[in-house]
């Protein structure tokens, strides 16, 4: 048996949506520790799917991306179940680390070596931001340099028709940062059709002036303060990117953040022991910067938060994910 573990993600935005300049998309993002999907793979001679008990995935969407990978590595099936998984279409990440856990699993199964990257693309994973793969390969905090505006119109290639962006940057976090994540009970992020025509409407329209202020607080901001191990003014510059984003979602989410995101948002952005917060991808993840020293009080600032927008939820505090999915 070969069991794969991986690993949420927060996506920060992306550098440029408008067709206006050179590249298209360019995302930031980190690679958390926790929640986690574990995903138990062995030969077989057809693909069949299993879940355990609480499991929020779809038995066809596994089962989709089995037969996927069976095809891609010309193998003949393979018994694939899912032990935990990650929240659905919460920002987190879920699809890209399952379809890529399931890859993986796949080829090791029958001693394959895995090239994530190569596949992804044929998947359907990475046509975008290229995050949720180099998080899965190799953790840590990711910039990726985007496509080029000259192959993508604000309609997404066919799956397998683009590459996976490329790393630009990419930095180990310092062990005492820590992010806290809100997970309130809210109706989850756009994906599949409602994510493509929102993006297109979104690309179609996107202010390229904003990439250019976007381009500036990457540059002077972000990724000096990983460099300098400063997680205030990163929090302060990733929050920054967030609301940037936000201008070009407005229309397609209903404000800057979608609801309720942005009360959350305003409750976290007023601790002291939150250095910035914003939505993860389309939300409705919240996410908050904070370190070790301050993580129990950012914890409680995040459950404050949730009471104060009259909202259940879940929340909780991670570290940094510095390497990528484990493989046992």
């Amino acid at each position: 048996m070969t069991r794969v573990t991986a690993f949420g993600r927060l996506h920060f935005g992306f550098c440029n949506l408008s067709l206006a300049h050179e590249r298209l998309y360019g995302a930031l993002g980190v690679a958390l520790n926790a929640p986690e999907l574990v995903v138990d793979i062995v030969p077989d001679d057809a693909v069949t799917v299993d879940l355990a008990a609480g499991v929020d995935a779809r038995a066809e969407t596994v089962r989709e991306y089995a037969a996927r990978a069976t095809e891609l590595l010309d193998v003949p099936g393979a018994r694939v179940r899912v032990e935990s998984s990650l929240p659905r279409h919460m920002g987190l990440g879920s699809g890209t680390q399952l379809a890529l856990s399931v890859f993986t699993g796949v080829a090791l199964a029958y001693d394959r070596a895995p090239d994530v990257r190569a596949n992804a693309p044929a998947l359907g994973r990475g046509g975008r931001s290229g995050v949720g793969v180099a998080a899965f390969e190799s953790g840590g905090f990711v910039l990726d340099a985007g496509h080029p505006t000259a192959r993508f119109t604000a309609d997404r290639p066919a799956d397998g028709e683009w590459d996976v962006p490329a790393v630009a940057a990419a930095h180990r976090l310092p062990d005492d940062w820590r992010f806290l994540v809100v997970l309130p009970d809210a109706a989850p992020g756009k994906s599949d059709a409602d994510e493509d025509a929102s993006m297109r409407a979104a690309v179609e329209r996107a202010d390229p002036t904003i990439a250019d202020r976007v381009a500036g607080t990457v540059v002077r901001e972000v990724l000096p303060a990983v460099a300098a191990d400063a997680p205030e003014r990163f929090g302060e510059a990733v929050a920054e990117i967030g609301r940037l984003n936000g201008a070009w979602y407005a229309d397609e989410q209903g404000g800057v953040y979608r609801p309720p995101v942005g009360e959350l948002v305003a409750s976290l952005s007023d601790a002291p022991s939150v250095y910035g917060a914003g939505q993860s991808s389309w939300g409705p993840a919240v996410y908050g910067v904070t370190d070790a020293a301050r993580a129990d009080a950012a914890q409680e600032a995040g459950e404050t938060a949730l009471a104060a927008a009259g909202l259940d939820g879940d929340v909780f505090v991670s570290v940094p994910r510095n390497v990528g999915a484990r493989i046992e």
